[in-house]
C-alpha cells in the first residue's frame, strides 16, 4: 500500500513539474517574440500583452514588427469580441 501511495504521489508530481516546464518554456519564446513584434509599437504594453495572449494559444508569432500573418494562420485568424484581429 505504501509502495503503491509512493508511486501514485511521484507520478502527480512529475506531471505537474512537467507541465511548469512547458509553460515556461513557451513563455520565454513567446516573451522573446512579442518583444520583437511590439518593439515599433505605439502602445507597447497593449502590443505585448495580446502578442502574448496569442502566442500562448497559437504557439507561434509571424516575423517582424508588422505584417507577415500568413505565416501563422491561427495568429491571423484570431479575432476580438467586435470581429477585428486580436493580434497585433
Amino acid at each position: 500500500m505504501k509502495k503503491f501511495f509512493f508511486t501514485a504521489l511521484l507520478l502527480v508530481a512529475l506531471l505537474l513539474s512537467s507541465s511548469h516546464i512547458r509553460t515556461t518554456m513557451a513563455s520565454s519564446f513567446c516573451d522573446s517574440k512579442c518583444a520583437v513584434r511590439c518593439s515599433k509599437a505605439g502602445l507597447k504594453d497593449r502590443c505585448l500583452r495580446y502578442c502574448g495572449i496569442c502566442c500562448e494559444e497559437c504557439h507561434c508569432v509571424p516575423s517582424g514588427t508588422y505584417g507577415h500573418k500568413d505565416e501563422c494562420p491561427c495568429y491571423r485568424d484570431k479575432k476580438n469580441s467586435k470581429g477585428k484581429p486580436k493580434c497585433p
